[in-house]
């Protein structure tokens, strides 16, 4: 019988966050794999070493994918690292693709997940906690109350003029948009919280639009009220 593949969330940044599904399915799988040339360099694979050692002793699988805005380019690379997980699961063994956050929410793995489906194979996801959820309970806030509505904005992909939308925003995927982003929220008299590096040991807090400084890394979101 062919293996499965899993989408596997394991949060934001602290491995005490990490869901006892997660970890017990790492445990038992085959095959660990990662967006990245080197598994053992991913971000992911720092996060679980530290909740479940045994991943030193597993097989892994790195799925190379370049960080590029070309969606016909990385398409070409998603459905490399999909034919690499199906030649896995034609043996029979189970595959783990381990994901930051959960894989639902702007994953590589959604893309890999449906090319492999595609093929013929079983996948499934397995939830993990959202950096946005993650960074709200580190700040000490709720993200929407009562009828407040929530926005999830890709700020690298989707920034927009205006927040003319009833409700909270949270702009993730900053990164080289992080001015952009703190001007805009000034324009539209927004206040707002940062956190970088949510739940990890070089993690960073901002309170207020001012303190959100020129420079942040990959990992930087912005909760707006």
């Amino acid at each position: 019988m062919a293996g499965v593949l899993y989408g596997i969330g394991v949060g934001s940044g602290d491995p005490e966050l990490m869901t006892l599904k997660a970890v017990r399915l790492i445990r038992e799988m085959d095959i660990i794999a990662a967006s990245g040339e080197d598994v053992k360099r991913t971000t992911a694979y720092t996060i679980v070493l530290q909740a479940v050692p045994e991943l030193a002793d597993k097989e892994l699988l790195p799925i190379h994918m370049p960080m590029v805005m070309d969606r016909e380019f990385i398409a070409k690379y998603h459905r490399k690292g999909a034919e690499e997980i199906a030649a896995k699961l034609e043996e029979g063994k189970n595959v783990g693709f381990i994901t930051l956050g959960d894989p639902t929410v702007y994953s590589t793995f959604s893309y890999i997940e449906k090319a492999v489906k595609d093929m013929g194979y079983r996948t499934v996801y397995i939830s993990g906690i959202t950096s946005f959820c993650a960074a709200a309970a580190t700040m000490g806030i709720p993200l929407a109350e009562w009828r407040e509505s929530l926005h999830i904005i890709p700020a690298i992909h989707n920034l927009r003029e205006k927040l003319d939308d009833e409700g909270n925003y949270v702009f993730m995927k900053n990164g080289r948009k992080i001015t952009e982003v703190r001007e805009l929220l000034k324009e539209n008299g927004r206040d707002a919280v940062m956190v970088e590096n949510c739940g990890m040991p070089d993690e960073k807090r901002y309170n207020g639009v001012d303190e959100i400084p020129d420079d942040t890394g990959y990992f930087a979101l912005i909760i707006a009220k």
